[in-house]
């Protein structure tokens, strides 16, 4: 999902999206959703989330944590 969708929904949550990168911002919707605050923690491509909106981006931004 790119920045300014992601921005668009921490807004719809009341959050502030300055200076915040893509980890920082998606863990801070899924607080406000009321979900666990696990983006790209995933390090070995499982999750037991299964209707997670942000899991095929977790996955990719947790391989690049590990690099």
């Amino acid at each position: 999902m790119q920045m300014q969708d992601i921005r668009q929904i921490a807004k719809q949550h009341g959050l502030k999206t300055s200076r915040q990168n893509k980890v920082a911002l998606v863990r801070q919707i899924q607080s406000a959703e009321g979900n666990f605050d696990c983006f790209a923690t995933a390090v070995n491509g499982i999750c037991d989330q299964q209707n997670c909106l942000w899991q095929e981006d977790c996955f990719a931004a947790a391989k690049k944590r590990l690099n």
